[in-house]
């Protein structure tokens, strides 16, 4: 096999997931209540203004009394001012009315009764604690309480549209929806939102020796890795997946493309397409639009991509246009493929960052690396800020599990002291 640039690789692989990403995108929306615990992380197809200001009325920041302003002019610790304590209105009360003249006791969250302008904190009232407290409907108030300063005008008082004003733009279409975000939507009267469609992904993982995850290991079989680790990552990534494993029978693929690719944006498969005597996606698939060729990456060498079309003399395939990525089978070489080449398309899709975060690190120790391929090592980094990089092998899944990080030795690098600087791409941020 040739060897392509991992930057050649991936312009090739965005090149492919663009068009099918952005027909997806424009495809109808669907509607979701801000209560479905699916619409976090789902993507805006509409601008949202608010219904209500936000806060819809004028209320306490503090538990207190509401008074006016002007009735505490020149209190002072040697010349208190005296009230009679007022009406109460507790969060969820009704405004009511403010006698002049009166502190009202207030609580956090409740309406200001009409008429005050400043709430006083109970801490700063003497006595510093609520001795009369007579809502609605309860006998009148009795008692006093002083104060020995004056507060300002809108003192502890947050006003209504004080956050947002009734019919302001809440967010933008190609907002990703956060649990902040919902919280805000549903504070502005917005309960249901119209999202954009999830890319949808045929994940199939090849293998007869692979076995549930849940099954009893005979001689020579393996549990499937691949697809739990793979259909998660896509889901994370903003993607809907329907997960299939398919035997090493190139038939069996090749019905199973015919009868599902149609209703997918992507075609990903993981194994099958080294150069072995069994490789059952690269003879189903070669042909039909997927060029297999190697990449200069360690793990992860082996990759096709294209777009998948019908064969020639009329055999029974998926309509042609469907972008098909093909990775490696080795579990860590799997999902390092879908981090370095689709993984990023799709978090850009679901408006959210699209790499994983970079940073320049030093090396706790030296480490050596082919000169033709750009080595991936999984790591950590240690108290003193260094990194530390385990070996390199592409089955080691406990490795990838731990990792805190990955370390990119470039192509034309054989070789790294302590101390050198490396990238790293951030896992546990």
């Amino acid at each position: 096999m040739s060897m392509r640039s991992v930057a050649d690789h991936r312009r090739i692989v965005d090149a492919l997931l663009a068009p099918a990403l952005a027909r997806r995108a424009a495809t109808d929306p669907e509607v979701r209540a801000i209560s479905d615990a699916s619409v976090v992380g789902r993507v805006l197809a509409e601008s949202l203004a608010s219904r209500d200001p936000l806060p819809p009325f004028d209320n306490s920041q503090m538990d207190g009394y509401a008074v006016r302003a002007a009735d505490l002019a020149g209190a002072s610790a040697s010349a208190p001012v005296e009230l009679p304590i007022g009406r109460t209105t507790a969060a969820g009360d009704a405004p009511i009315v403010h006698l002049p003249g009166t502190a009202s006791p207030v609580m956090t969250g409740a309406a200001i009764p009409i008429g005050a302008d400043a709430v006083v904190p109970i801490e700063r009232a003497d006595p510093a604690r609520f001795t009369v407290l007579s809502r609605a409907g309860d006998p009148d108030p009795t008692g006093t309480v002083r104060f020995a300063s004056a507060p300002p005008r809108g003192e502890f008082v947050r006003a209504a549209g004080s956050d947002l004003p009734a019919a302001s733009p809440l967010l933008p279409a190609g907002t990703r929806l956060t649990p902040a975000r919902i919280g805000l939507l549903a504070s502005a009267g917005v309960a249901e939102v119209a999202v954009r469609p999830r890319p949808r992904i045929l994940l199939v993982t090849t293998g007869d020796e692979v076995v549930d995850p849940g099954a009893a290991l005979e001689p020579g079989r393996i549990r499937d890795a691949n697809t739990p680790m793979l259909a998660a990552a896509l889901r994370e990534a903003g993607a809907e997946v329907t997960a299939v494993r398919v035997p090493d029978r190139p038939e069996a693929l090749r019905a199973l493309l015919a009868e599902q690719a149609d209703a997918h944006e992507l075609l990903v498969t993981s194994g099958g397409i080294s150069m072995g005597a069994f490789e059952v996606v690269r003879e189903a698939l070669a042909g039909a639009g997927v060029d297999f060729t190697g990449i200069a990456m360690q793990p992860g060498g082996p990759q096709g991509a294209g777009l998948l079309r019908p064969e020639p003399g009329g055999a029974s395939r998926p309509a042609a246009g469907i972008p098909a990525l093909c990775f490696p089978g080795n579990p860590v070489s799997s999902w390092l493929s879908a981090e370095m080449f689709l993984l990023p398309a799709l978090r850009a899709a679901a408006g959210r960052t699209a790499s994983l975060p970079v940073e320049q690190r030093e090396l706790a120790h030296a480490l050596d690396s082919p000169a033709a391929k750009h080595q991936v090592r999984r790591g950590w980094i240690d108290a003193q800020g260094r990194v530390h990089v385990t070996a390199p092998g592409s089955h080691l899944l406990a490795d990838l599990a731990a990792a805190e990080i990955l370390a990119h030795v470039p192509v034309g690098v054989e070789h790294l002291d302590a101390g050198d600087t490396i990238e790293v791409w951030r896992l546990d941020v």
